[in-house]
């Protein structure tokens, strides 16, 4: 197993300090925090080049559950002050590429390439899935450009990674133009033409 390929698996987010004693509300973006969050868990954090955490790892000292919330204990941030520190940084941790998938969970490498099917209709690639708190995009090459798709249920309904197939229902107008006056008729130039010779 220790020669197996390994990845960034994006497991969770800091979003708020809880009490005094460095306690942080998480976000979860698994469905298997069992698995993920134990005492000893290790993980590589995500924040911007300027914050003191930059280029720094968490270990998880324990998971607590207060009013259906969860909230974690991580080794070096002992006060309010460190855990605000820490808040909007996303945690990642290096997953074996091998380990039994998590439903409806896909890895960045396992996107890029894909065909983006609308309609039955290739409308491009992805060409990178780009992640923030409130939700990922896939950035998805087109003819005329790359175009932004919120990896949302309703917009992204379903990813076939076998097939190669990344399936979207986007509203109207994010993978074209919107045009909002019918193009003038023959009649309607012809007129004008009228009026212009007057």
């Amino acid at each position: 197993m220790s020669d197996a390929p390994r990845t960034q698996l994006r497991v969770g987010r800091l979003t708020k300090a809880h009490g005094l004693k460095g306690a942080i509300k998480l976000e979860l973006y698994t469905d298997d925090p069992e698995r993920r969050f134990v005492p000893g868990a290790e993980f590589s954090l995500q924040v911007p080049a300027d914050s003191a955490w930059h280029g720094k790892h968490l270990v998880l000292r324990e998971l607590r559950w207060y009013n259906g919330m969860p909230v974690g204990f991580f080794d070096g941030v002992d006060d309010r002050t460190a855990a605000e520190a820490l808040l909007k940084a996303i945690l990642w941790v290096e997953n074996v590429d091998l380990e039994e998938a998590e439903p409806d969970a896909w890895y960045d490498h396992q996107l890029v390439g894909l065909a983006v099917v609308r309609d039955g209709v290739e409308v491009g690639k992805v060409a990178r899935v780009d992640h923030f708190p409130a939700q990922d995009l896939l950035i998805v090459k087109t003819a005329s450009g790359e175009v932004m798709v919120p990896f949302v249920q309703a917009i992204v309904p379903e990813v076939d990674v076998a097939a190669g197939i990344v399936t979207v229902t986007p509203p109207t107008g994010l993978f074209e133009e919107i045009v909002d006056d019918e193009p003038a008729s023959e009649t309607d130039a012809a007129a004008s033409d009228a009026s212009a010779q007057e």
